[in-house]
C-alpha cells in the first residue's frame, strides 16, 4: 500500500516539475527567437542602409558599385529601379519574392527561409530624388541551427533535471513516509493487540450471561431480557473484535510461502453451508463452480473472503430472491462473481462500499453488522495479488466480482 502510496507522490512531484520546466523551456524558446528575429531585422536593415550608397545615378543610367560592400555568405543585396525592375545583385540565396516597395520587410518561406528589408534609394545631389530601391536579405539557416542547439540544451538539460529530481524524489518520498508508515505500523499493532486483549474480558461476559440464562428458573423476567441483551451486545462485541484482530493481520502481506488452496471444494462446501440460512430467509442460493479451481494463498483468509460476500448478499437480498455464483477464467486468473437480487447500491455510493466502518444504509440497526465485511474482503483480495470490484444498481441488484492470480501472476 506504502510502495503504491509512493510511486503517486513522485508520479505526482515528476509531472508537475516537467510542468513547470516545460513551462520554462518554452518561455525561453520563445524569447531567444524572437530575439534573433530582431537581431536579423536589425542586421540585415544595417546591411540595406550601406548597400543604398552603393547606387548612383550616371549619365548612362543606375550603376552598382559594391566593390567594398562586406556581405556575410548567408547574406544577399539586390538593387532595384524605380519601376521595380532587378538592376544587380550580390551575394548568396538572394530573395526570391517579387519586389514589392510597400513592403518594408518581406518573409520567404520556400524555397529557403529568409527575411529581406527594403529601403529606397534618394540622390542627395538631384534634391533627394529618388532613384531606386535596395533589398537586403538574410536566410534563416544560421538562426535555424542556434535554435536546434538551444533546443538540444534545453532537451538535454530537462531530462538531465528529470533524471536527477527521480533520484531525490525517491529519496524525499521514502523520508516523507517514514513517519506515517510507523504511526500506520504502531495503529495496527494497537488494532490487532486491544482486539487480542479484548477477548477474554468478553467472553468471561458471555459465558456468565449464558450460565445465568441456563439456571433462569429464579430470575425474573425483566432480569432474563437482560442478560439477553447483554450476550447479545457480548457476541456482536466479539465479532467486532474479531473483524479488528483480521483486519489488522491481513493488511501485513502474506509470507513468501502459502498453501495451495482448491478453490472449487472451498466453494462448494461455502455453498452448502449457507444453503440452510438461504433456505429459511426463502432465498434461492445457487453456483457454478468450475472443477479444478487451485490457487496459492491462506485458505482461512480466502474463506472469510467468499464469506463475507455470501453473507452481505443474503443480508441484503430480500424473500424470493435469488443468490448466485459462478466461477471461470480469464487468461493466468480465476474470477469468482457473488450476485444477488437485492436492494442494489446507488451510482454514487459505490465508491465508498470498501471503506471500513461505512454501510450503504447507516439508519440500520446495531445488529446489522459494523462496515467491516467488505472493507476485510478487498483486504484479502488485494492481499493475494487480486482486486475486487462492484457492480449495482438500486432495485435491481449487486454483482462482487473477485480475480485472483493463478500461479503468482499478477491481476492487471
Amino acid at each position: 500500500m506504502f510502495q503504491a502510496i509512493r510511486y503517486r507522490l513522485l508520479f505526482s512531484y515528476l509531472t508537475v516539475l516537467t510542468i513547470i520546466l516545460g513551462v520554462f523551456a518554452i518561455a525561453v524558446r520563445i524569447t531567444f527567437t524572437n530575439s534573433l528575429k530582431e537581431e536579423l531585422t536589425d542586421r540585415v536593415a544595417v546591411l540595406a542602409e550601406a548597400a543604398s550608397g552603393e547606387l548612383d545615378f550616371e549619365e548612362k543610367g543606375l550603376e552598382v558599385d559594391a566593390e567594398e560592400l562586406l556581405i556575410d555568405s548567408n547574406q544577399a543585396v539586390q538593387w532595384f529601379d524605380t519601376q521595380g525592375y532587378l538592376i544587380e545583385q550580390r551575394g548568396n540565396d538572394p530573395l526570391l519574392l517579387p519586389f514589392d516597395s510597400k513592403q518594408r520587410v518581406q518573409i520567404q518561406k520556400l524555397p529557403y527561409p529568409a527575411q529581406g528589408v527594403t529601403l529606397p534609394v534618394r540622390e542627395e545631389e538631384r534634391n533627394d530624388e529618388l532613384i531606386g530601391y535596395v533589398r537586403a536579405s538574410e536566410s534563416f539557416r544560421a538562426m535555424h541551427g542556434t535554435l536546434r542547439r538551444l533546443d538540444l540544451g534545453l532537451g538535454g538539460g530537462i531530462v538531465l533535471a528529470l533524471v536527477l529530481s527521480g533520484f531525490g524524489g525517491v529519496w524525499l518520498t521514502r523520508q516523507a513516509m517514514q513517519p506515517i508508515e510507523r504511526s500506520f505500523q504502531r495503529l495496527q499493532q494497537f488494532t490487532a493487540d486491544a482486539s487480542h486483549e479484548l477477548r477474554n474480558p468478553l467472553m468471561a461476559i458471555k459465558s456468565n450471561a449464558a450460565v445465568a440464562l441456563k439456571y433462569a428458573e429464579g430470575i425474573r423476567k425483566s432480569d432474563e431480557e437482560k442478560f439477553r441483551a447483554i450476550a447479545s451486545a457480548t457476541t456482536q462485541m466479539t465479532a467486532l473484535t474479531e473483524d479488528l484482530l483480521l483486519l489488522a493481520r491481513t493488511d501485513q502481506p502474506l509470507p513468501p510461502k502459502q498453501d495451495k488452496v482448491n478453490l472449487t471444494k472451498l466453494l462448494r462446501e461455502l455453498l452448502e453451508l449457507y444453503r440452510a440460512q438461504a433456505k429459511i430467509k426463502q432465498i434461492h442460493l445457487k453456483g457454478h463452480i468450475l472443477k479444478h479451481l487451485e490457487i496459492s494463498g491462506d485458505t482461512v483468509q480466502l474463506t472469510r473472503l467468499f464469506t463475507n460476500l455470501i453473507t452481505n448478499a443474503l443480508r441484503y437480498t430480500p424473500k424470493q430472491g435469488c443468490i448466485e455464483i459462478q466461477t471461470y477464467r480469464e487468461g493466468t486468473q480465476i474470477v469468482v462473481t457473488v450476485s444477488d437480487t437485492g436492494v442494489g447500491i446507488a451510482a454514487d455510493q459505490i465508491e465508498h462500499i470498501f471503506d471500513r466502518f461505512w454501510r450503504v444504509d447507516r439508519s440500520r440497526s446495531y445488529g446489522s453488522g459494523f462496515g467491516l465485511g467488505l472493507a476485510i474482503a478487498q483486504n484479502i483480495a488485494q492481499n493475494h495479488g487480486g482486486a475486487i470490484t462492484v457492480t449495482s444498481q438500486l432495485g435491481v441488484g449487486s454483482c462482487f466480482t473477485v480475480k485472483l492470480p493463478v500461479d503468482g501472476a499478477q491481476v492487471s
